[in-house]
C-alpha cells in the first residue's frame, strides 16, 4: 500500500500504519476475524482511540478497497483511451494489472477477496469491464479468439493472471518483470488466434 494518508468520506483518515495493521489481521484471521480491537492491537493503539476518531471496520476496509479501485481505474484509463488491436490492448491491460497487484501485494497476499468488496458504499466492484472490452475488440479484429463467452474468458484471464502473479511474487519470490512476462504470455497466448499472430 502507499504511504500516503487515505481519506474516507472526507472526514475520517486511515493512515498507512492502520492500513498495514488491517492487512496483518486479515492475513492472520480472515474477514470473519477482522475486528477493530484486533486492528488496534496490531497497530499498537487503543481501540477507544480509533473509535473516537470515527474509525470502524467498514472505514478501514473501505480505505483499502477504495484505494485499490482508484488505482485500478487510473491504471486502465490510459489503455482504454489509446489505440491498438484487441490483443495489444489486452496485453497492456494484463501487464498493468500485474503492476497494480505489485503495488498492493501485501493486501493480495492477505486475502483473495479484495476484488470482491464494494468499491464504495452501494457500489459493487467492476474490474472485468476493461478486459471484456479488449476481448470483444480482439474477437472483432481477429487478433484474439475467446472461444465462447467473452465475459467468462475475461474472468478467466483476470483471475489466471492475478493469482498466479501474486503467488509467484509473494510465495516464490520471482522478480516482478519476470513474473509478469511469463504469466501474461501464457494467458495471452491461450486467447490468441490459432496462428498466434496479429491480423494483417
Amino acid at each position: 500500500m502507499t504511504e500516503a494518508t487515505v481519506m474516507h468520506n472526507r472526514t475520517t483518515t486511515v493512515d498507512a500504519d492502520l492500513q498495514r495493521a488491517t492487512i496483518a489481521v486479515l492475513r492472520e484471521r480472515g474477514w470473519e476475524g477482522l475486528t477493530l480491537e484486533r486492528v488496534a492491537q496490531a497497530a499498537g493503539r487503543a481501540r477507544s482511540t480509533l473509535w473516537r476518531q470515527g474509525l470502524t471496520i467498514e472505514v478501514l476496509v473501505g480505505s483499502l478497497v477504495g484505494e485499490l479501485a482508484a488505482d485500478f481505474r487510473g491504471s486502465m484509463f490510459p489503455i482504454l483511451t489509446t489505440h491498438g488491436s484487441g490483443r495489444e490492448r489486452l496485453e497492456r491491460g494484463l501487464v498493468a494489472l500485474c503492476e497494480l497487484l505489485d503495488r498492493h501485494l501485501p493486501l493480495m497476499l492477505a486475502t483473495d477477496e479484495a476484488f470482491h468488496q464494494d468499491t464504495a458504499p452501494g457500489q459493487p466492484p467492476d474490474y472485468l469491464h476493461p478486459f471484456i472490452q479488449f476481448l470483444r475488440e480482439g474477437e472483432a479484429d481477429g487478433s484474439l479468439a475467446p472461444r465462447g463467452d467473452v465475459v467468462e474468458a475475461a474472468d478467466v484471464a483476470f483471475n489466471a493472471v492475478a493469482w498466479t502473479y501474486v503467488h509467484l511474487r509473494g510465495r516464490h519470490g520471482w522478480p516482478a518483470e519476470r513474473a509478469a512476462a511469463r504469466v501474461v504470455g501464457v494467458v495471452l497466448n491461450g486467447l490468441s488466434t490459432s496462428e498466434g499472430k496479429e491480423p494483417p
